[in-house]
C-alpha cells in the first residue's frame, strides 16, 4: 500500500480517536458532575484564586477560560482543593461559594450550581457532535476503500 493510501485510512482513524476520547472526557465530567449534584453533601469553599487563560490569536479566535482554585473541607474533616473552570465571573479571591461533592471521591467536586437539565443538553450534543465525526470517518473510509478497489481493478483490466 502506498503512502497516499496509508494516509487516507490512518487520518481518519485518528480523527475518530480523538472524538471518541473527547466523547469519554465529556461523559466522565457529565457523570461527576451529576454525581456531586445528586450525593446531596455540600460545603462552603473559599475561592483561593481566581485567574484566567487566553488561548489562539493570530489567525485562529481566541478564548478566554476562566479558572478558580476553591478549598473546603468535607464532613470527615478532610480538606480538599479543587480547580474548576468556567464559573462566574462575579466570583473573585476570599470569596465563599458552596460546592457539591460525593463522600468517595470530593476532589470531583463542583462549584456550579445544579443545572441538569442543561448539562444533559449539553452532554448529549457533545456525544451526537462526536458520534457523527466518527460515523463520517467510517463513511469516509468505507468509500475510500470501495473506490480504490474499483480504481485498481480498472487499472489492471479486471471487471
Amino acid at each position: 500500500m502506498d503512502v497516499l493510501v496509508c494516509v487516507f485510512y490512518i487520518v481518519p482513524a485518528l480523527i475518530m480517536a480523538g472524538a471518541i476520547f473527547m466523547a469519554v472526557v465529556v461523559g466522565r465530567r457529565s457523570l461527576d458532575m451529576s454525581r456531586a449534584w445528586n450525593s446531596g453533601l455540600t460545603a462552603e469553599a473559599r475561592c483561593l484564586r481566581s485567574y484566567t487563560t487566553i488561548s489562539g490569536g493570530g489567525d485562529t479566535s481566541v478564548s478566554t477560560t476562566l479558572h478558580h482554585v476553591y478549598e473546603f473541607m468535607t464532613r470527615d474533616g478532610r480538606t480538599i482543593r479543587l480547580e474548576e473552570r468556567n464559573g462566574p465571573a462575579t466570583v473573585v479571591e476570599g470569596d465563599i461559594v458552596t460546592v457539591h461533592y460525593t463522600a468517595e471521591r470530593p476532589q470531583k467536586a463542583t462549584a456550579h450550581a445544579p443545572r441538569r437539565g442543561l448539562l444533559a443538553a449539553g452532554t448529549v450534543f457533545a456525544l451526537v457532535f462526536c458520534a457523527v465525526v466518527v460515523l463520517f470517518c467510517v463513511v469516509f473510509m468505507v468509500g475510500f476503500h470501495e473506490f480504490s478497489s474499483v480504481w485498481d481493478s480498472a487499472w489492471n483490466g479486471q471487471e
